[in-house]
């Protein structure tokens, strides 16, 4: 079964590179090389993240804490390197990432099948809701906070998400509710963390958080959704009892 799950998820990649083809292919040289490489490291990405959690969620969860690690370090080197002001701003969303980061850590503790089906449709939704945005999106949502989202690539890489989490039933197998609450959830939130991060480098006037992960603005740029989508999980499975 993983392997076949494993197959689907190559299966979307292979339709994302495509979509990346398109959104490239009349672009600069340079800027197309950068968006490959942003695609390519994102495929590392997903492929170590998706074999922790198969192979041994112990790896999983030491991944989580560095993640969790780094983020709190970016998040302090942005109001250090603006001198130190907006210090309550600064406070109150290190109190808000603390919070979501200790729902991320309690959705590493899940069962394997639950951590790997909320993992894989935040993947579909943060790669095609990219992609269709990129295509076809006209209408920005939060022009000044994050102006590469829009309405269109929002709705088009939710239903993929939504549609996907159905062929992934046999990781989650609760009624038909319960996992469209779930997903429709993983959506929302992914959406938020990542919005929540774009709105934070926006405070301190950054483009990037910082350059560890090539073609990507660091770690918070890559993983604020996985972050905010697994506490949102976590939640749903400790306090609502899914």
């Amino acid at each position: 079964m993983i392997r076949i799950i494993y197959y689907i998820i190559l299966i979307y990649f292979l339709l994302g590179g495509v979509g990346f083809y398109f959104i490239n292919r009349k672009k600069e040289h340079e800027i197309a090389r950068k968006s490959y490489t942003k695609f390519g490291v994102y495929f590392i990405i997903i492929n170590i993240l998706f074999f922790s959690i198969v192979i041994n969620l112990i790896a999983f969860r030491y991944l989580s804490i560095l993640i969790i690690g780094v983020g709190f370090f970016e998040l302090f080197r942005l109001f250090k390197n603006s001198e130190y002001r907006s210090t309550g701003f600064f406070l109150l969303s290190f109190v808000v990432y603390g919070t979501l980061s200790t729902g991320f850590l309690l959705f590493g503790t899940l069962q394997k099948e639950l951590i790997l089906f909320s993992f894989i449709v935040l993947s579909i939704f943060d790669s095609f809701s990219q992609i269709i945005g990129q295509l076809w999106g006209r209408k920005k949502l939060f022009p000044k906070t994050s102006p590469n989202k829009t309405f269109e690539g929002f709705i088009g890489g939710g239903l993929i998400a939504i549609g996907s989490a159905f062929l992934l039933k046999s990781l989650y197998p609760e009624s038909e509710l319960k996992s469209l609450i779930l997903t429709g959830g993983v959506v929302l939130f992914a959406f938020a963390g990542d919005l929540a991060a774009s709105f934070y480098k926006r405070k301190f006037n950054v483009k990037d958080y910082s350059k560890l992960i090539p073609g990507h603005g660091g770690f918070l740029d890559r993983f604020d959704s996985l972050i905010v989508a697994g506490a949102w999980v976590a939640f749903c499975i400790y306090v609502l009892k899914f």
